[in-house]
C-alpha cells in the first residue's frame, strides 16, 4: 500500500505548515512509547523516522508525503522530563497549534506503552482530542513484550484508564512482529478515499 515517501518537510510555526490540503494523519504520544519505530514500521523502511535509546529527539512537526496523496504527522514526543520547562511548553504551544488548524487532519493515533498504565499526560492528550471532536485510536506499543493474556489484561487497563464520553479504539501494535500493522494501514487508505 506504500509505495513512496519523501523526506519529511521539517516545521516548527504554524505558518509553515503544508497547504496542499492533503489528507493528515496524526502519530503522538509520550517520549519513549516507539513513535519513531511505529512511523518506520507502517512505511516499511528502517531509518525514515529517526529512532534512538534517548528519548525526546523529535523536537519539530515532520510531515511525510506519502504516495503524493496524504501526510503522517509526526510531533515531539510530551511528557520528558530532560527537555527544559521552556522546550516542553513550546513543544505544547506547537501541537496545539497543530491541533487547531488542521481541519485536514482524518485521525490521530495516541500511542501508549502497553507495558503501563496511561500516564496523566496520556489521557489529558486523549480527553483534548476528544473534547475537540478529532477522532483518535489509540495504539498499544510494545505488545510483543507481553503475552495474550497479559495483553488482553492491559487493554482493560488501558480502557479503565481512558475513561471517556466515547469509546476510542484500541489496538494493540509491535514494530518487531507487524501486529495490526496492516488494520492500521487499511483504516487510513480507507480514510483517504
Amino acid at each position: 500500500m506504500i509505495t513512496t515517501v519523501k523526506a519529511p518537510i521539517t516545521v516548527v510555526d504554524v505558518r509553515d505548515f503544508p497547504v496542499d490540503g492533503r489528507p493528515e494523519f496524526l502519530f503522538l504520544g509520550r517520549s519513549n512509547v516507539g513513535k519513531s519505530s511505529f512511523i518506520n514500521c507502517l512505511l516499511n523502511r528502517k531509518n525514515i523516522a529517526y529512532t534512538s535509546g534517548q528519548p525526546g529527539k523529535t523536537q519539530t512537526i515532520n510531515f511525510y508525503l506519502i504516495n503524493e496523496a496524504f501526510y503522517f504527522v509526526d510531533v515531539p514526543g510530551y511528557g520528558y522530563a530532560r527537555v527544559s520547562k521552556t522546550k516542553r511548553e513550546a513543544f505544547g504551544r506547537m501541537i496545539e497549534g497543530y491541533l487547531q488548524s488542521r481541519p485536514m487532519l482524518k485521525q490521530a493515533f495516541l500511542l501508549v506503552d502497553m507495558r503501563h498504565e496511561p500516564t496523566e499526560d496520556d489521557r489529558l492528550m486523549a480527553a483534548y482530542l476528544d473534547h475537540f471532536g478529532i477522532p483518535f485510536t489509540i495504539v498499544a506499543t510494545k505488545a510483543d513484550k507481553l503475552s495474550g493474556n497479559g495483553r488482553s489484561r492491559q487493554i482493560r487497563q488501558i480502557q479503565k484508564a481512558f475513561d471517556l464520553p466515547t469509546s476510542p479504539d484500541i489496538m494493540p501494535f509491535s514494530s518487531v512482529s507487524g501486529l495490526n500493522r496492516e488494520k492500521v494501514l487499511a483504516k487510513i487508505i480507507e480514510l483517504t478515499i
